[in-house]
C-alpha cells in the first residue's frame, strides 16, 4: 500500500467514528434505545423476576404514553 493510501486509513477510521457517534445520538433522540436502556436500569437494580421481554416493554411503553398523553409530536 502507497504512504498516501496507509494515511487514508485513520482519516476513514475517524469519519466512521463520526458516524456511529450522529447514529448513537439519533437513536436516543428519537427513542429508538429505550429498551437497551431499560434493560441497563434493570440490571443496575438487580431485580430478581425476569425483564419484560422486548414486545412486552414496547407494549407498556405505548400503553403509558396513552394513559398519560403529554407533549409529544405524535
Amino acid at each position: 500500500m502507497s504512504a498516501a493510501g496507509t494515511a487514508r486509513l485513520p482519516m476513514f477510521a475517524g469519519v466512521a467514528a463520526g458516524f456511529k457517534s450522529v447514529a448513537r445520538y439519533l437513536r436516543g433522540v428519537l427513542g429508538a434505545d429505550a429498551y437497551e436502556n431499560y434493560l441497563e436500569h434493570y440490571r443496575r437494580l438487580g431485580h430478581q423476576h425476569a425483564p419484560m421481554t422486548e414486545r412486552e416493554f414496547w407494549r407498556d411503553h405505548t400503553d403509558r404514553q396513552d394513559a398519560n398523553p403529554q407533549g409529544r409530536c405524535c
